[in-house]
């Protein structure tokens, strides 16, 4: 059975290089182009093994998506990294606050991802 990882981003650059670094370490990839088409996505099928989602996003940014995914029952424990460019201690608080697993800032590096990834695939397994 293949890992797979919902990665959620309004910028098209943003998802292919989270897209390659899963790949990297052997994770598929699904894509939403915002927090209402992942919570769309993750309403119905299979779940992904974890979400890849950026904070700044229009219509439904990363913050109500994540209080979204913890509300839901049927989504409540997915593993989350969080994506920002808001990386300040209060923004790391507030994303373990509403329940993200990692929090992972940007710009980001490949390694850096990768192992993020990895840990957060690994503690869930």
């Amino acid at each position: 059975m293949s890992l797979r990882a919902l990665v959620v981003d309004d910028a098209d650059d943003v998802r292919l290089l989270v897209r390659q670094v899963c790949r990297l370490v052997g994770v598929e990839t699904e894509e939403a182009p915002s927090g209402v088409a992942a919570l769309e996505r993750l309403a119905t099928g299979p779940l992904p093994d974890l979400v890849v989602l950026d904070v700044q996003m229009p219509e439904l940014d990363g913050w109500d998506t994540l209080a979204a995914i913890r509300r839901n029952e049927r989504t409540r424990t997915l593993p989350v990294i969080l994506c920002s460019v808001r990386s300040q201690p209060i923004d790391v608080e507030r994303a373990i606050a509403l329940g993200a697993s990692e929090v992972v800032p940007k710009p980001f590096g490949i390694e850096e991802l990768a192992a993020v990834v990895k840990q957060v695939i690994e503690r869930s397994a």
